[in-house]
């Protein structure tokens, strides 16, 4: 399977501590299966920090799911579990993280999902309801790598300018 990394350069070898600690699904290396959301990313990234819109592309080895690998997956569409676990993770007041998985693969929190997310935490939705109300929006996918051991089943095909 083919999933895609956008940044603002290549890169070498995949650093897992160079991750940011408050993301979907926590500190590791995430690419999507879709190449025009990783397009988005790559020039989101150059525009915010310099450097060149890069399209990395990576071929996953499917044998990872038969592995002994910790891998969780959620649905692709908005749930109350994949709600409360992105909630989690990009809650500042862990310290820790909050999971043990070597991959997750689930939607992307866009910023619609941050504002059901803010409501949730507010108090003014239930996370049922906040998840309920994401149901109908199409959420890209994304896949979370976060062990060493994962990265193994990671193996760069392609870069590119875009």
């Amino acid at each position: 399977m083919k999933l895609y990394h956008g940044t603002n350069a290549d890169i070498e070898n995949i650093d897992l501590t160079r991750g940011l600690r408050y993301k979907d699904f926590g500190k590791g290396f995430y690419v999507t299966p879709d190449r025009t959301t990783a397009i988005r990313m790559a020039q989101k990234r150059a525009r915010l920090f310099g450097g060149t819109p890069t399209l990395i592309t990576y071929e996953m080895d499917e044998t990872v799911m038969q592995s002994n690998l910790k891998v969780k997956v959620f649905p692709e569409t908005a749930c109350t579990e994949w709600l409360l676990f992105v909630d989690a993770n990009r809650d500042r007041k862990n310290t820790n993280s909050i999971h043990d998985y070597d991959i997750v693969i689930g939607p992307i929190a866009n910023d619609g999902v941050v504002l059901q997310l803010t409501n949730y935490r507010e108090g003014i939705y239930s996370p049922e309801e906040a998840a309920r109300l994401l149901q109908d929006k199409y959420l890209d996918q994304q896949y979370f790598f976060g062990s060493e051991k994962a990265l193994r089943f990671l193996h760069k095909i392609k870069v590119e300018s875009v």
